[in-house]
């Protein structure tokens, strides 16, 4: 701000006073009579894949979808990243007008939950219904990296009928993963990256085997992004979805996606009430699993660091984390390893 605003402001404040700055009311939960006439317009039932980046959403999106029966797109990121769906109605203004006395469509409730409701439900049902005539169960896929818990209790406000499906990958595998993309696409980078990057492009065989490590200590331990990232949420999203949606809940494994693609989206499908699974659609879930576009964008994108790492590969961390990389993501996420089965102690 200049010193012309500064001044001005300054003078606003002593003629008039302070402005009073106001927030609205916390957003209502939907209502079972919110619930009840939103399924009139929109009466598919809905799902959520929740997961952290990296740890194969959109490989699930993809298998789910292959079902006759069932829809998913990605990634409305309506309760998974800010602004989110709230956003739309978060002003006193908006409060102001959707609980106004005047307005009589409101029934003396604030309309701000139906409202959310109907967006979301109109933005996947009309998707659902390009898809084709037999789509009756419709889905989002959005990453909850930034949101963790959060991300579940705003769902729970405008979806509690839902159904969440959370996706796991080995955290280590993520941590890879995720520095590798962000190599590759060149944003997110921090200082001392640069120097990797050319250490990488040199000679990759440096960074395998327990030699140089991929990663700087400070990303490794970042909050919002390393170890910590992954750990919090696997921690708050899981609890959150077992104790709001309870026998709604559904934890999936990326890696038993990949050793049993068919066995584990067959009860995915049951779960979110499909009426029967044709075993013809295992040879298609196969081909899905077998192609991989990140792999090919990942590659047209940056051919010189891609190609170093096998995309999607469970255990590709053995290869790139040090010795000191297993210390630090043992002292942060240990715990969480052994509680997703991952390991069975701290011994690795």
């Amino acid at each position: 701000m200049n010193l012309k605003q500064r001044v001005r402001d300054a003078w606003n404040v002593l003629i008039h006073g302070a402005k009073v700055v106001r927030k609205r009311k916390s957003i209502p939960p939907v209502s079972a009579e919110d619930i009840a006439d939103a399924k009139v317009f929109f009466p598919m039932d809905k799902f959520f894949i929740l997961g952290h980046s990296r740890s194969g959403n959109t490989l699930l999106m993809r298998l789910v979808r292959q079902h006759p029966e069932v829809h998913a797109n990605y990634q409305g990121t309506f309760f998974a990243r800010p602004p989110g769906l709230a956003s739309l109605v978060n002003t006193p203004e908006v409060e102001e007008w959707f609980t106004r006395g005047t307005n009589r469509w409101n029934r003396g409730r604030d309309l701000s939950p139906r409202v959310l409701r109907s967006i979301a439900d109109f933005i996947m049902e009309s998707d659902a219904h390009h898809a084709g005539p037999t789509k009756h169960i419709v889905g989002d896929k959005s990453p909850t990296t930034v949101t963790h818990g959060k991300a579940v209790r705003d769902m729970f406000q405008v979806y509690p009928d839902a159904r969440m499906v959370y996706i796991v990958r080995d955290g280590r595998d993520v941590m890879v993963s995720d520095r590798f993309r962000n190599f590759v696409e060149e944003k997110f980078l921090r200082k001392g990256d640069d120097k990797i990057i050319a250490a990488l492009r040199a000679d990759p065989k440096l960074f395998t085997g327990g030699g140089s490590s991929i990663f700087t200590e400070s990303w490794l331990r970042n909050k919002n992004q390393g170890a910590p990232s992954w750990a919090d949420n696997l921690k708050e999203s899981a609890a959150e979805g077992k104790r709001l949606y309870g026998d709604r809940y559904f934890p999936i494994r990326y890696e038993d996606i990949l050793a049993n693609p068919f066995e584990e989206l067959k009860k995915l499908w049951l779960f979110l009430g499909v009426k029967d699974v044709d075993p013809a659609l295992e040879k298609k879930l196969r081909d899905e699993v077998a192609d991989n576009p990140d792999e090919k964008w990942q590659a047209q994108r940056n051919d010189s660091l891609a190609p170093i790492l096998a995309k999607g590969h469970p255990g590709n961390w053995k290869s790139f984390f040090t010795k000191r990389d297993r210390e630090i993501f043992k002292e942060i996420a240990g715990d969480q390893l052994i509680e997703w089965g991952y390991e069975k102690d701290l011994n690795w």
